[in-house]
This record gives structure tokens, C-alpha cells and sequence, in this order.
């Protein structure tokens, strides 16, 4: 058997299995993982535990992990959840790794289940053992035959393991190894599939990111229900493989009421949509798209998104225009020396513009499509190639993958046929075994392709200059407290103070001069009739008078000059803190036009949110209107994450609008709310 490297590569690797709980009645939960290990040719040392000493599956049992002849790398506890805390406490004492606790009846069911799940990872760890579950199906190491699961999967007599060099992880065990099994049907091969259950130890990040550390994976699959962890996630995004995530939960139904625009916004899936984003890992929308990623793990990562379709159909080319359009890659603008050789081979009723339509006539000879798919992938314009197909049969079959196989070395290479797979019963077989990713569909391809091209490739933010830290402000802050508090970091604020009369009011007033209402929470003042612009000397009075109204302070402020208006705001998730930037002004929750980051963020990445959004645009001037200060607004937000990094967990600070000018910017508006309130 493997040595294994780290103490969860037991999971899949272990020299010595014990199953806690081991039963020799047919059917028991307790004796099928004895009975799968045996049946796959698991090669390692098995020990059945049972009080009464008697045969599992005609191997030979012992009472006691104390009893068992050799150490146990792994156990697997499957005794009822009252008996979990002894058998842990055992596990400790015999020195086992990992224990995959396969019993329900803990977190999942409520405080005391919870309770009793605190107790058992806390005896654990307190001897450095690692705990997988509670509340598990199990484990396959694929390449060793350790089925250390009891999954009704390996019971069926037609369940054979394809081996591959893809891991997948699954937070679910009826659904993970549901997809395993579609997994296994078209052929997808993999090397690991671990079940985290509970998680109440063991993440399903951190079981990817030590598959990902085996230099045999060539990639990580996973299906997840919760996402908590940033530094866990930059850990596995670090790791350079690449790593595709199903996370269920996409619905708002469970996200917190927020207090600020900037939390209405930063929504829990949004929030998971941007931190997988930054970090190069690709979400997959659902488990056919997940296994889809999964079969081109091995394929080379193209080194842009310029894309050439080659076709026998001309609607199959076009619907996989519209999909690489769709998924942000580009159909390659073909070099005219490719565009001439192809003209040379291409009948007049064909196209050689991308997509290049061969028609069926270049396809009866398997030369001139050779030529052709040699010719597109030398052009320097060509970052990959989806290669269409429509009805293969016969001798068809083995002349595409002959000439795939040749171009696959040059350029990545996706196969899309689309066909009943008895009109070639070989063709997918053929295909992987030469290395080639088919889909029945160009859309599903180009989704595959799209992923590819999307994995990796983020740098860590870069570290500027270190600010001085602004110290956290009260919870009750008004806007004029946290403007001076802005200020105090340099921070670009109008000019303001409060007024307490009608003369005080028209002393205040400038030309153009802004009254603004501070009454303790509330924070959206336009949509309460809280803001007046535009308040001329003789108007200071009345204006007074009309936001006095509303119950609080007066604040008169200079008038900033229209611009781009743009909302900059940091909320909480279960990730970090979160940075939203986007279209500001009273319309945000309406256009709701923002891009999210968790922090930390640099300015690199704070340029690049701006083009995720309508505010790139309106920066560089629209209907006229001059260019804004694109590298100001940029430094302020910048600036502005750097010197709050270090507030308390939980705020939401709201800066909407912050307004662009032609030369620099200005924070119009301030909302501050405290963690917990």
C-alpha cells in the first residue's frame, strides 16, 4: 500500500482499515464496508471490531481496536451515536489517524446532537486525531480499492471503478455518490471521492486542498452546502490545481436583513460568486455541469480565451458562437494565412470564417479535415478549438479522433457530438481513450472550455504602502462624525458644520450649499425627504425648517459639482469582510449594478470591479460628458479598505454616493452600522 503523506491521504490511502461496529448479517451497515474492501481488492490490512470476536465476511474479528494484530491507520465507527464519544476515546488510544464517523444523530438533530458532536471532535483533537463526519457515508480511494463506505453504489453487481486521476469531495453522501455513479457511467475517471457529512472537523475545502496536493490529481471537483472560510479557500486556489465547486444554496431566502445598501447587496451567493471569482475556482451551476468540468481536468488550460470552431453543421457552429459569447470568451479573429489555406480546402458551399463550416464533403476525407484542424491550430490567434460533429458513425469515428489526437498536442481541443450513442456505440470510449473531452452539445462544451480558461491565473493582492489605522467608530455615529473621522485619514469629504437656527442656517449658507438631516438611524435621508441641494442664502431658512422636522440635527455642507456617482460600501459574510462597488445614488437598490470582493483587495483588483460594472463606463465619459478621475476614485477605495481593515468584525460601512469629478472625488454621504446592530 501507499505511504500516505499527511493524515487525511488516510482517507483514500490507508495501510490498515477498522470498521467499529462490524456486523456478518447480510445487509448490515456494519458489514458492508467489510464486504466492499474485500470484493474491490483493497490490498491493506482489515480489522473488524465486534464485542463477541466472532467473523465478518470470513475474516476474523477483534473485540477491541487494543486487540487488533497491527496499528489501524483509519476506523470507521458505525456504532450508534451513544457510543461514538467511547469509540473516539478508543480510536486516541490506539493511535488512529482519522475516524470516519458514519453515525447520524448529532448537529444535524439539534442541541443535544450538537453537544455531542462538540464532545467527540474536543476528545479528537485533544490527541491529535482527525475526525471526518459525523453523519457520513464514507470514503474511496479509487486506485487502492479502499471502499471504506456503505454506500449501496458498490452493492450493485454492475458497479465497476473507473480509475482517474480527478478528486471529488461531497458535503452530501446519497447525492456525492449518486454523481460518482454518473461519473463512473460516462467514463469520467477519479482517484478519490470523500464524504464530509457534518464537517464538524474535517472541511470539504480542506479534504481538496490535500488531494490537490498529490502530484497524480490533475484536478478537484466538489459539491459543498456551506462556505465559511476564506483562508482555507485562498490555501486551495493557491495550490495551482485546478478546483471546480457545485455550492448548493443559491436562493436569497436565507441571507440576513441588511441595514445599508451596501448589505441589501452583498447577499450570501453573491458574496460566494465573487470570492470563487477572485480566487480562479469555477462554480458550476449543476452536477452535469460539475462532472462536466471534471472531464477536462487533463486537458491542457488554453493560454487565452480566443476560441475557433470548427463544424460539419452549420447550426451546431452557431450555437456554439452564441455559447462562447455567452460564457466571455472570444471567437478568434482568424489570421489571413489561416483564412487562405482553408480556402484551399473548403468546398465554395462551406466557410472558412470562423466558425468554419467543412460540410460533410472535407468530412469523407480524413486528410483534408486533418489539414484543417492543422491549420487552425497554428494560427497564433487560436487559443483552443471546440470541434463540432453531428450522426458519427462507421469509420467516421476513428478518423476524428486520429486527427484530434494529432492537434490535441498543440492547442486544447474539445469534441462536441451530438448523436444517439448506438449510432457509434465506441465513439466515447475511442474519444477517452485518446484524451479527448466530448459533449453531446456544443453549449455544455464551450461550458467545459469556458471553465478551463477561467481556472487559476489570480495573483494575491499586492501590499502598498501600510496606512495609518483609523480607529472604529462609535456605533451611534451621525454622518458628520464619521466624515470627520474620514477626514482625519485623508480622506476626501466636503466641507460641512451643524447649525442650530434659522440665523445660524443662513450664515452657513453658501452659493448652492446641501442641508442634510442626522437623526439617529436613519441612513437612507433622500428617501425620508432628508436632503435638500442646491440651497441658496435666501432659501436657508425654510430649508432649516424643513429638515428640522424630521426630528434631529441640521448639517449644511458645501455643494459638490455633479459626477459619477458611485456607491463604495464593506459588509460582513461568512467569508470576511466584503468590498461593493457600483453604480451609487438613490437608484442603487434599483439598478443594483455593483461588483463584490472579500477583503483583502488591492488596487489592481478595485480597477478591475469598476469594468465588471456600468461605472468603467460612465468614468470614462458619456453624452458628452468629460472623463472622471478614475485613478482618484480608485485610491480612495484603496485607501479606504486599508485603513479600516482592522474594525470590528460584523460593520457595514456605507459610503453612497461617493461623487468622481473630472479631477478627484468626493464622499457625499456616510452611514455607519456596528457589528450586532
Amino acid at each position: 500500500m501507499p505511504q500516505p503523506s499527511a493524515p487525511l491521504h488516510a482517507l483514500w490511502a490507508a495501510r490498515s482499515v477498522a470498521i467499529i461496529g462490524a456486523s456478518d448479517r447480510p445487509g448490515a451497515l456494519g458489514r458492508l464496508p467489510v464486504e466492499f474492501l474485500v470484493r474491490y481488492g483493497y490490498e491493506g490490512a482489515i480489522y473488524p471490531v465486534r464485542p463477541d470476536h466472532q467473523p465478518v465476511c470470513g475474516l476474523p474479528s477483534y473485540s477491541s481496536l487494543a486487540h487488533c494484530p497491527g496499528p489501524v491507520e483509519l476506523a470507521m465507527i458505525m456504532v450508534g451515536a451513544t457510543s461514538v464519544s467511547g469509540a473516539i476515546a478508543d480510536c486516541v488510544a490506539a493511535g488512529v489517524q482519522v475516524a470516519i464517523v458514519c453515525t447520524s444523530g448529532f448537529a444535524e438533530t439539534g442541541e443535544a446532537g450538537a453537544a455531542m458532536q462538540h464532545e467527540i471532535v474536543a476528545t479528537a483533537r485533544n490527541g491529535g486525531m482527525r475526525v471526518l463526519g459525523p453523519n457520513c457515508i464514507g470514503t474511496l480511494g479509487v486506485g487502492t480499492g479502499q471502499v471504506t463506505s456503505f454506500s449501496p453504489l458498490f452493492a450493485s453487481p454492475n458497479t465497476e471503478l473507473v480509475p482517474g486521476t480527478v478528486g471529488f469531495v461531497s458535503q452530501s453522501g446519497a447525492l456525492g455518490y449518486g454523481a460518482v455513479s454518473l461519473a463512473f457511467e460516462r467514463g469520467l475517471g477519479l482517484g478519490w471521492v470523500v464524504n464530509t457529512g457534518n464537517e464538524a472537523d474535517v472541511s470539504a475545502v480542506e479534504v481538496m486542498a490535500a488531494m490537490a496536493q498529490m502530484p497524480q490529481c490533475t484536478g478537484v471537483i466538489g459539491y459543498v452546502e456551506t462556505l465559511t472560510d476564506m483562508a482555507s479557500l485562498r490555501d486551495l486556489a493557491g495550490l495551482g490545481k485546478p478546483v471546480a465547486i457545485l455550492k448548493a444554496g443559491r436562493s436569497e431566502a436565507g441571507s440576513q436583513a441588511a441595514a445599508s445598501h451596501t448589505g441589501s447587496l452583498a447577499v450570501a451567493d453573491r458574496v460566494v460568486d465573487a470570492a470563487l471569482r477572485q480566487l480562479g475556482i469555477v462554480r458550476a451551476d449543476d452536477l452535469e455541469a460539475l462532472l462536466d468540468i471534471g472531464s477536462v481536468l487533463g486537458v491542457a488550460r488554453p493560454a487565452g480565451r480566443r476560441v475557433a470552431v470548427v463544424t460539419t453543421s452549420g447550426g451546431s457552429g452557431i450555437l456554439a458562437a452564441d455559447a462562447i459569447e455567452a460564457h466571455g470568451l472570444q471567437l478568434a479573429t482568424l489570421d489571413p494565412g489561416t483564412t487562405a489555406a482553408l480556402d484551399e480546402i473548403v468546398p465554395a458551399f462551406g466557410s472558412t470564417a470562423n466558425p468554419v463550416d467543412v460540410t460533410a464533403s472535407v468530412m469523407s476525407d480524413s486528410a483534408l479535415f486533418e489539414r484543417t484542424l492543422s491549420v487552425l491550430a497554428a494560427d497564433p490567434n487560436v487559443d483552443g478549438i471546440v470541434a463540432c460533429f453531428c450522426v458519427l458513425t462507421g469509420r467516421d469515428v476513428d478518423d476524428v479522433v486520429g486527427a484530434l489526437s494529432k492537434v490535441a498536442g498543440l492547442k486544447p481541443v474539445i469534441a462536441v457530438r451530438t448523436g444517439a450513442d448506438q449510432l457509434a456505440p465506441l465513439a466515447r470510449a475511442q474519444m477517452q481513450a485518446a484524451g479527448i473531452a466530448s459533449f453531446p452539445t456544443p453549449a455544455r462544451a464551450v461550458t467545459a472550455l469556458a471553465a478551463l480558461c477561467t481556472f487559476g491565473g489570480v495573483k494575491a493582492p499586492e501590499g502598498g504602502a501600510v496606512a495609518d489605522l483609523l480607529p472604529a467608530p462609535q456605533p451611534d455615529s451621525s454622518e458628520a462624525e464619521m466624515k470627520a473621522l474620514l477626514a482625519s485619514a485623508g480622506l476626501p469629504v466636503p466641507r460641512g458644520q451643524f447649525v442650530a437656527s434659522r440665523d445660524e442656517a443662513e450664515a452657513a449658507c453658501v452659493s448652492s450649499s446641501v442641508f442634510k438631516a442626522v437623526v439617529p438611524g436613519l441612513l437612507h435621508k433622500s428617501e425620508a425627504g432628508g436632503v435638500i441641494v442646491g440651497v441658496e442664502p435666501e432659501a436657508a431658512g425654510a430649508a432649516f425648517d424643513q429638515i428640522a422636522a424630521l426630528g434631529g440635527r441640521v448639517w449644511v455642507e458645501e455643494c459638490v459639482p455633479a459626477g459619477v456617482e458611485v456607491l463604495v460600501g464593506i459588509a460582513p459574510s461568512p467569508l470576511g469582510q466584503v468590498l461593493t462597488v457600483g453604480v451609487g445614488g438613490v437608484l442603487t437598490e434599483v439598478v443594483a449594478d455593483v461588483a463584490l470582493r472579500v477583503s483583502p483587495v488591492d488596487a489592481v483588483e478595485i480597477d478591475r470591479m469598476l469594468d465588471e460594472t456600468r461605472v468603467g463606463m460612465l468614468l470614462g465619459g458619456v453624452r458628452g460628458a468629460a472623463p472622471a478621475d478614475r485613478k482618484a476614485l480608485v485610491d480612495c477605495i484603496a485607501h479606504l479598505a486599508e485603513v479600516t481593515r482592522e474594525w470590528p468584525a460584523g460593520f457595514e460601512l456605507d459610503l453612497n454616493p461617493v461623487t468622481v469629478l473630472p479631477t478627484g472625488v468626493r464622499i457625499l454621504d456616510a452611514a455607519y452600522v456596528a457589528g450586532g446592530n
